[in-house]
């Protein structure tokens, strides 16, 4: 199973992204799905969060500003994220529960897209 992460890149204060996360490989299903990011010298923290039904979560960093989707039948998880700020510079890293067969289920991380957010 592999998660590609994309659509990080640079972008001045104000302005918008839309990341991409899409899951392949031997899949029989797609639990949560997430979004994290990882500033330099920080740790890595959670951005937000959807079930498969649809439930979302977000940090309060980023409330307002940011919307996670999905789209189960291309096993892709989206990150809109509005108003940027420099305090969002950071690789983001996608996550998902996959299940790869009856009882075999795991979280699977991509290999994160950095996102640099100019003054």
């Amino acid at each position: 199973v592999q998660l590609q992460a994309s659509g990080g890149g640079l972008v001045q204060a104000g302005g918008s992204l839309r990341l991409s996360c899409a899951a392949s490989g031997r899949i029989f299903s797609i639990g949560d799905m997430a979004w994290y990011r990882q500033a330099p010298g920080k740790q890595r923290e959670l951005v937000a969060s959807i079930t498969r039904g649809g439930s979302t979560n977000y940090a309060d960093s980023v409330k307002g500003r940011v919307t996670i989707s999905r789209d189960n039948a291309k096993n892709t998880v989206y990150l809109q994220m509005n108003s940027l700020k420099p305090e969002d510079t950071a690789v983001y890293y996608c996550k998902g529960f996959v299940g790869i067969g009856i009882g075999n289920v795991g979280n699977y991380w991509g290999q994160g897209t950095l996102v640099t957010v100019s003054s």
